[in-house]
């Protein structure tokens, strides 16, 4: 199932929604081709949680500044893609209605939130953590919460055949909010400790749907 639209116009032109997807392609491309290599730059800005939790900045770049140079790196085009569209597809509703600059706090503050939660779960992880999923599952926590109804133009596939269904967001948010769930305790229960961040994404979409109200001004609450 993967979403590609919605259907909830904006009233406002989503500049930091933009911006920010414009700034994680260019940083996409500076990985794909910096001389030292994507692994290096990974290793040198991703966000491990060991240094996070123990603040050591016996590195090269400090352990709380990984967590923002993370938050705008990605491991492949797969990994990009699916999080800038959902970015996009979300964000924008989210940025009109927080208005731009709370938007952006706020989508940073989800990222710091999931950087910490995932640490907290793997305290002893040296693997780093790239990606802007961590944020993003704020903004999806977000926009569960304030357009349940919403539909959102899906693809669903079929065997061979796909076909384009008008779905819910709560189903779409909440099926997504279900499987990274399962996923993060299955990971647990395996001792895993590389691969996707889940309790990232967890941490964040949880986030996102607390303190949600939090951020809307008083004059939107009942939009």
């Amino acid at each position: 199932m993967i979403p590609f639209k919605d259907e909830n116009p904006t009233r406002t032109f989503p500049f930091f929604t933009i911006t920010i997807i414009v700034l994680n392609v260019l940083v996409f491309f500076v990985e794909i081709f910096h001389p030292s290599g994507m692994k290096a730059l990974v290793y040198k800005y991703g966000a491990v949680p060991r240094n996070l939790l123990s603040m050591n900045d016996n590195q090269q770049v400090p352990a709380v500044l990984t967590i923002f140079t993370s938050m705008f790196m990605h491991g492949g085009f797969l990994h990009i893609s699916g999080n800038m569209l959902y970015l996009w597809i979300f964000g924008n509703n989210i940025e009109d209605r927080l208005g731009h600059f709370r938007f952006l706090l706020f989508y940073m503050l989800s990222g710091v939130v999931a950087a910490y939660a995932n640490s907290i779960a793997s305290p002893a992880s040296q693997v780093p953590m790239i990606g802007a999923s961590g944020a993003i599952s704020g903004i999806l926590g977000a926009y569960l919460l304030l357009y349940p109804r919403t539909r959102v133009h899906t693809l669903i596939f079929f065997g061979f055949f796909i076909q384009i269904v008008r779905v819910p967001a709560l189903i779409v948010i909440g099926l997504w909010g279900v499987i990274q769930v399962i996923s993060g305790i299955m990971s647990k229960g395996q001792g895993a400790q590389g691969g996707v961040a889940w309790f990232a994404h967890i941490g964040g979409f949880l986030f996102g749907l607390l303190t949600i109200y939090l951020w809307v001004p008083e004059e939107k609450r009942r939009d």
